[in-house]
């Protein structure tokens, strides 16, 4: 199975991601992952994401999908895929067609996660992450069963510096100029699958894979 997902921030993406990863025994994405893995491995892409970053200046997005394309052709994406936070923008969804086209790969679904902007602060707010496994919680609809503490391996949650008020709007502009287009670019494709959010996680979860389903 060879997976997207979008949404906005705080839209549930993360969360999903882990339940849909178990779910297809598929190895979840995240653009955030492969660059920390390109760069600790000291690939040629990852030096040269590492020079954009040690000067403070956005990653081009030539380089960002070249590391894509040299993830998705390790050996545990044989089987498929979700992919979480790529692409950001149009010309990186047409990039994306590409590589895929080039390792003839398929793409079966791509899951637009639909939620109000009034509900996102309220998520992002009170959204806690591990800082071991990377797993994600929410004080209010997906408490974990200590205080503090990941249920999945004992990790110590933290609040992201970034999930304040202050960057929730900024973060939503950015969204809706660069990411939204995306949407009708999938739809066009035929491949979009829309889902409402803004419900508990397994009933999110359900609702995806039974629409993948129909696909």
């Amino acid at each position: 199975m060879h997976l997207l997902i979008m949404g906005a921030p705080g839209s549930g993406k993360g969360t999903c991601a882990v339940e849909l990863k178990s779910y297809y025994s598929i190895p979840h994405i995240s653009t955030g992952e492969i660059f920390r893995k390109a760069i600790a491995n000291k690939t040629k892409t990852g030096l040269i994401a590492q020079s954009y970053i040690d000067k403070g200046q956005l990653v081009p997005d030539e380089v960002t999908n070249e590391i894509v394309k040299e993830r998705l052709m390790e050996s545990d994406c044989k089987k498929g895929f979700l992919l979480d936070g790529f692409p950001r923008n149009l010309d990186q969804a047409y990039a994306l067609s590409k590589i895929l086209k080039e390792l003839n790969i398929k793409l079966d679904a791509a899951i637009n996660l639909q939620i109000e902007d009034k509900y996102i602060e309220q998520r992002i707010i009170n959204r806690r992450m591990c800082e071991n496994c990377g797993r994600g919680y929410n004080l209010i609809s997906l408490k974990p069963k200590n205080e503090g503490i990941c249920d999945v391996c004992g990790g110590k949650l933290y609040q992201r510096k970034d999930d304040t008020i202050e960057t929730i709007d900024k973060r939503l502009v950015v969204y809706n100029t660069q990411t939204k287009p995306i949407i009708a670019y999938y739809k066009k494709l035929g491949i979009l699958i829309d889902v409402d959010s803004n419900q508990e996680i397994e009933k999110v979860v359900s609702e995806i894979i039974n629409k993948v389903k129909e696909k």
